[in-house]
């Protein structure tokens, strides 16, 4: 406002010629700028950011600034436990499968020692079939033992007649 009537006051004083005339307003801020040449206006003065406010500002630059950064490395710390979950998973698989695989060629032992078991003589039969043998050898040694008698009769027999007959008879 006071810029306005600084104007009036030159544009009159130009018109009018006279110097000496009174100007409306007397304030020596509007009679220096009546007599200072307008370079333009001032702008107008900044706010200036209280302490609260560019504390509060700060605060929440830093909170948020913090915040991403330990996202980012909660984020980083997953992944890493994230994969190495997945190789401690993929560990356990490959011993699971080593050890089914175990299970199985014990299973199969399992079932060939059945098989012979099932198959094999036990200590009673062995011993009975032992029994038999010695049945079957004494039988045997006593069949040779006659066969040997009666063939030892029969060389008697022979050298007997041999001796009687000995001109008739000859042997060859």
């Amino acid at each position: 406002m006071s810029s306005t009537l600084a104007r009036r006051a030159l544009q009159s004083r130009a018109t009018s010629g006279i110097s000496s005339r009174r100007l409306l307003s007397t304030t020596r801020v509007v009679r220096d700028e009546a007599t200072s040449p307008n370079l333009g206006t001032v702008p107008p003065p900044k706010k200036p950011v209280g302490a609260f406010r560019g504390g509060i500002v700060g605060f929440l630059f830093g909170f948020s600034l913090a915040s991403s950064y330990a996202a980012y490395h909660l984020l980083d710390e997953y992944k890493q436990a994230s994969a190495a979950l997945q190789a401690s998973v993929e560990e356990l698989q490959e011993s699971t499968q080593r050890v089914s695989a175990h299970i199985r060629r014990i299973e199969a032992v399992e079932k060939d020692l059945k098989a012979l078991r099932d198959s094999s003589a036990s200590k009673e039969d062995i011993s009975r079939v032992r029994a038999e043998m010695k049945k079957l050898y004494d039988g045997l040694h006593v069949e040779f033992l006659d066969l040997r008698s009666h063939v030892w009769g029969i060389q008697q027999d022979i050298h007997s007649l041999s001796k009687k007959e000995s001109s008739s008879v000859r042997l060859v």
